[in-house]
């Protein structure tokens, strides 16, 4: 058997990059491949278009960076285990690579000053952080809210079934130590306030009293939420406390943050990351690491080459595989909802990193280019935003609050821009009342700001992660917004089986949406049997039958996306996303307030085929098509080709909200409504077409 393979058998395995043929856009690239779990000392060849060798080097891992520039320009690159070859591949460093050497971790760790503050920002950059009177009227309610909030109780939801369950607990903990614990501790830092800062050292001397190991570790069988919380909070609250915490209690608080930081390590060698970078929640534990190691410097709970090796993971990981969910074409692949938080977790080592030691990865291609995601798939007044899960919620839903983080352009509008993503993130940050989540962001001091090329925001699209966006009038006050999902990610995590979906918005007012929630939580009968099927997304059924569930075979690809003269023109492929091996290719095209969809479909056997499309108020029907108002606006659907049966229209689920769930911890969500056209006939070869035709009304 070879050592190489040649695809991906697994849906969080790494992809390798760069692919075949690919313009790089970082020199020197990280070089990855896939091979079998065990690991094997392997020598990497890349040569010059000449053919001569440029730079060789050795690893056991599967990725490699060069320890040097590669000009612009053309090479071939190898990679060899003993006699095994996996094969000669071909990549381009572009005219516009952005030259990016990684760092040391030694160096980087002997510049660790002894001081304190030192992780979040230092003494001399609190004047300027305090010109931030927007942000700091925020942190002064949300310590008011802290300052009243009592201590919290110990988990019981590990031996008391009448505890408060694990789900509610993880909520309110957060509560405790992502909002109260950091205010309070900001407050203190940054304000001198004597109060916050008392009331911040019980909270975390409270928190420490409790096993890491048991109901609130990272790895423990019940949950990982309150431990991330930890992991997350507890180095920036050391650090901004330390001065009053006495001798014993600084110890104390050390040995908390040392026993989390070990369960980050294991389990990112648990997981085999660097292989397998495809888990939702463990691309933000490298930073954890490396925020453990500069706030321990010192502190004499550990050996130093311990905080060195967990620096070093750090700096290697965010200098090579990382982002996994985030493309270098600035997408997210799990949708807003998760890019507004998990483009947050590792900012505060990031912001150190450079700080400490001129470590900048914000200068890699994706955080360069995320604010133009945000602008298009993240809007705050838009009533939800697609695709992925919890598209359905806002910064203020009360399902799950704080998480759809209140502003995620903040630092990256501020470093990268453009203008129109600075104006969206001063909006978010002025409707902001109390931070509730994402507050070690907040005060970060200011990265080198780099000019920012203005682009024509009428179309976006993001071919890596899979995502794109059309308006008719991105400016004005008459959007018409059509966003299209097709990627190489499968629907396994917090993705879904909604290959070829699209959603339609005017004026943030959604007329085409994905439909389905969590429920109660990720996870509940209804998120799994109907949020995490095709059927409740703008995407066909064959015979019935949706995409792969929870697979990498659900993938599709975005293959052309144009302007016209009246707004554009999307196409997407899904060559092998369903059961039945059909091909589906998908044209949606917008011209004015017109909306096309064409639909070609070829299949082995004969198929029906039928046409899903949901919204969040009851249309009528009309004809053979359906109409629906919104506030202000009225769109008729109509099937113009495909020789489909009267449409099907429903209020109901196939699988209820809350399923299963008792009824003490049942939630209330909006109701969404369905339509659903069917052809008349089997056939092998399907072509559709339907027209979506929107009017402004008074």
């Amino acid at each position: 058997m070879s050592l190489f393979l040649k695809e991906r058998t697994e849906a969080r395995q790494l992809f390798p990059a760069p692919v075949n043929g690919a313009v790089v856009q970082e020199t020197p690239p990280c070089l990855s491949w896939l091979t079998e779990n065990s690991p094997c000392p392997v020598t990497v060849q890349v040569f010059g278009a000449d053919g001569s060798l440029f730079w060789q080097g050795s690893t056991e891992k599967n990725y490699i960076v060069p320890e040097k520039i590669l000009p612009v320009g053309t090479y071939t690159w190898d990679v060899l285990a003993g006699e095994e070859r996996r094969g000669l591949q071909k990549f381009t460093v572009g005219e516009e690579a952005v030259p990016f050497e990684r760092p040391d971790a030694r160096t980087l760790f002997e510049s660790v000053p002894d001081v304190r503050p030192r992780h979040l920002f230092f003494k001399e950059d609190i004047p300027a952080l305090l010109a931030r009177e927007t942000e700091l009227a925020a942190l002064g309610r949300t310590v008011a809210v802290a300052m009243e909030d009592p201590l919290p109780q110990r988990p019981m939801f590990h031996k008391d079934e009448n505890a408060l369950p694990y789900r509610e607990y993880f909520g309110r903990f957060r509560d405790f130590c992502d909002r109260d614990l950091v205010a309070l501790s900001l407050a203190y830092a940054l304000l001198g306030d004597e109060a916050a800062g008392k009331k911040a050292k019980e909270l975390l001397l409270t928190i420490c009293d409790w096993n890491p190991a048991g109901p609130c570790s990272l790895n423990g069988p019940w949950g990982d939420e309150v431990g991330l919380s930890c992991a997350r909070c507890l180095p920036a609250v050391f650090d901004l406390l330390y001065p009053v915490l006495n001798d014993k209690e600084r110890i104390y608080a050390a040995q908390t943050v040392f026993a989390y930081a070990q369960q980050c390590e294991f389990r990112l060698q648990k997981l085999d990351y660097c292989r397998n970078p495809g888990d939702s929640h463990a691309g933000r534990l490298p930073a954890y690491l490396g925020e453990a190691a500069l706030v321990l410097k010192g502190t004499g709970v550990c050996p130093e080459e311990t905080l060195v090796s967990w620096l070093s993971q750090a700096l290697e990981i965010y200098g090579g595989i990382f982002p996994y969910y985030g493309t270098e074409d600035g997408g997210w692949a799990e949708g807003p909802f998760y890019a507004s938080s998990y483009t947050k977790w590792y900012l505060p080592f990031f912001s150190a990193a450079r700080r400490l030691g001129g470590v900048d990865f914000m200068r890699r291609p994706f955080y360069r280019k995320l604010t133009h995601f945000f602008l298009h798939f993240a809007r705050p007044e838009y009533e939800n935003h697609p695709f992925g899960d919890g598209y359905w919620c806002r910064s203020e839903d009360p399902e799950w609050p704080g998480f759809f983080a209140q502003n995620p352009l903040r630092v990256y509008a501020d470093r990268f821009g453009p203008a129109a993503a600075k104006e969206l993130s001063a909006v978010c940050e002025q409707q902001i009342d109390i931070y509730k989540l994402h507050l070690l962001d907040v005060f970060l001091p200011t990265g080198p700001v780099e000019a920012a090329g203005e682009e024509d925001n009428s179309l976006a699209v993001f071919p890596e992660a899979g995502f794109a966006a059309l308006h008719s009038d991105f400016v004005g006050e008459n959007d018409l917004c059509l966003l299209i999902r097709a990627g190489k990610f499968g629907s396994d995590s917090h993705r879904h089986p909604d290959q070829g979906s699209f959603a339609l918005f005017w004026n943030g007012l959604a007329l085409v949406s994905p439909s389905g929630y969590f429920g109660r939580q990720y996870g509940s009968n209804h998120h799994l049997q109907w949020t995490n099927t095709t059927r409740a997304h703008n995407a066909l059924l064959l015979d019935g039958e949706g995409q792969y569930s929870f697979s990498m075979l659900s993938r599709g690809q975005i293959t052309s996306a144009e302007k016209t003269p009246d707004g554009g023109k999307l196409t997407m492929e899904i060559p092998a996303a369903y059961p039945c091996g059909a091909h589906w290719s998908r044209t949606v095209e917008m011209n004015g307030c017109t909306v096309t969809i064409r639909d070609h479909v070829e299949a082995e056997e004969p198929v029906a085929v039928s046409f899903p499309l949901h919204t969040l108020a009851m249309p009528a029907a009309e004809g053979d098509g359906v109409v629906l108002h919104r506030p202000g606006v009225r769109m008729t659907v109509q099937p113009v080709a495909g020789d489909m049966a009267a449409a099907e229209i429903s209020d109901r689920f196939a699988v209820d909200l809350n399923d299963g769930v008792p009824e003490a911890y049942r939630v209330a969500m909006p109701p969404q409504y369905h339509v659903l056209w069917t052809t008349k006939e089997k056939k092998t070869t399907h072509d559709l077409c339907f027209t979506l035709t929107v009017e402004p009304e008074e």
